[in-house]
């Protein structure tokens, strides 16, 4: 991986948005006023996480340019017999720019963030895998559980 990975910060906030965007466009939603809502919807909080440390996010410079990321949410959550912890790590925003794919910028972002996890004491690491970075994640070890979801809207 050609790249240097430094952490996100507050002024990364329109960067991080942008990555998302572009994520659910490479994952078929076209919508663009769908887009412009969400995009604006995660902005406050987006930046009240990032402040607070509850998001932690990851980039890829090649020369002086954000060309990849990827973050993660750390929440709350009840322990179970599984897993005593009060918390958990979900990662997300994982994206690269087309001009930069298959050159192991992901990989790279994604060693960053577990190694983080690991370090942080979290004993698993979430995440909703795209079709296009399913072989990637799975290669990493990761694999499908048994959670489902049920939509509420049409």
């Amino acid at each position: 991986m050609r790249g240097a990975i430094r952490e996100a910060t507050v002024r990364d906030l329109e960067t991080i948005l942008h990555h998302r965007r572009r994520m659910c466009e490479d994952m078929g939603h076209r919508d663009a006023a769908v887009l412009d809502r969400m995009v604006a919807d995660c902005r406050g909080l987006l930046r009240r996480w990032l402040e607070e440390g509850a998001y932690r996010g990851w980039l890829v410079e090649r020369e002086s340019t954000v060309v990849a990321g990827g973050g993660l949410i750390v929440s709350t959550w009840l322990p179970n017999a599984a897993d005593p912890q009060d918390r958990r790590a979900t990662i997300l925003n994982v994206y690269t720019e087309p001009a930069h794919r298959r050159q192991g910028l992901a990989r790279g972002l994604m060693e960053t963030m577990l190694r983080w996890c690991r370090e942080q004491g979290f004993r698993a690491v979430t995440l909703d895998a795209s079709d296009d970075g399913r072989a990637l994640y799975e290669s990493m070890g990761f694999r499908p559980t048994t959670q489902m979801r049920l939509d509420f809207s049409g």
